[in-house]
């Protein structure tokens, strides 16, 4: 059998690396292409001038962007017979990423637990992004759901790593050479700064994007991510292409430009939930609401810690979770993540 059916939760080994394949050489286009389908408006990733003024050598690749391309790295080997992916943490960008750099990826397991129903699984994951010369670009865990090949086969004995609920702010990484001394706030797109945000604001960040079946198809196929429930309608109850979370952490993202334009960079993945099942047609809307701030060594940038949460249609204002503890259906994503901010 020379075909690869993918792998099951009884495959997965505790402690084992998973050397991921394709090596994928990054260029404009991914950038073009990432803007286009989000829109993502970023102007340290938008612009060369702006990056330059900002003390990077141009604008790198957008921060997500090259999460999706790592993460797609290791679908076929994670996530191929998934039936959801359910959560990530200590998540770092640690190097930047530059047109003409290639990235590739592997994957460590640290965590196996079978659900009770004993057809599935959670296999949990920490997963480095590494370019042409070995450094790492970025880290992050991640656990998802994956069916059993045969459900009477043996339960291995659960591990349930310990994760940080949080990445320490003195634990970011800021480019080498970044400032924001000479920050163009109305290049940027609008004026409010690191010391305008307070810890528990709310920010509604008004915008919804209706999802349409070719886009999320696109961008999926960007990233080369070939989960089953994807692209493969029976592979679903419903009938019905999932689509992928990433799809919808960059759409929420790009949403939030109105109100947090100048949280120019994503530096740590503190957590994340996929809290409920998104489908074409599913109108996405945003809010955040900021957890923490803290200063950096780099000359006039701040990091601020945020929420961003997604929602479809029929959300309640800043809908999160409902009286019983669980996410409201409407709620998409539940993400926490530390951004860079002029001062």
């Amino acid at each position: 059998m020379k075909t690869n059916p993918g792998r099951f939760f009884e495959d997965y080994r505790l402690g084992e690396t998973i050397r991921h394949a394709v090596p994928r050489t990054v260029s404009g286009g991914e950038r073009a292409l990432y803007h286009a389908l989000y829109p993502a408006r970023g102007a340290l990733y938008s612009s060369d001038v702006f990056a330059r003024a900002c003390g990077l050598a141009a604008a790198p690749m957008d921060d997500l962007a090259a999460f999706h391309l790592v993460f797609g790295k290791t679908v076929p080997d994670i996530s191929l017979n998934a039936v959801a992916n359910l959560g990530y943490a200590e998540g770092r960008w640690l190097r930047q990423v530059w047109p003409g750099d290639t990235l590739a990826a592997e994957s460590q397991v640290i965590g196996l637990k079978q659900n009770s129903s004993g057809t599935s699984g959670v296999v949990y994951v920490r997963t480095r992004g590494l370019n042409q010369h070995g450094e790492v670009v970025l880290e992050y865990v991640r656990w998802v759901m994956v069916r059993k090949r045969d459900a009477s086969a043996p339960a291995p004995v659960p591990v349930v790593p310990e994760l940080a609920r949080s990445v320490a702010a003195t634990d970011l990484v800021v480019p080498e050479g970044l400032r924001f001394t000479d920050y163009d706030f109305g290049l940027a797109g609008e004026p409010h700064r690191w010391a305008d945000y307070a810890v528990g604001e709310r920010i509604d960040h008004v915008d919804g994007v209706t999802i349409e079946e070719a886009e999320h198809m696109l961008a999926t196929r960007l990233w080369q991510n070939t989960a089953k429930v994807h692209f493969d309608a029976t592979q679903r109850p419903d009938g019905r292409r999932l689509i992928y979370g990433g799809h919808v952490i960059s759409l929420a993202r790009a949403l939030s430009f109105n109100g947090l334009a100048n949280a120019q960079m994503i530096v740590a993945l503190n957590a994340g939930t996929h809290a409920n099942p998104c489908f074409a047609g599913d109108t996405v809307r945003a809010w955040s609401e900021v957890l923490d701030r803290a200063e950096t060594m780099a000359p006039g940038v701040g990091a601020v810690r945020l929420r961003l949460v997604a929602t479809k249609q029929g959300a309640a204002p800043f809908a999160l979770k409902s009286d019983d503890g669980k996410y409201a259906p409407e709620v998409l994503l539940d993400l926490d993540y530390w951004a860079l901010m002029p001062l």
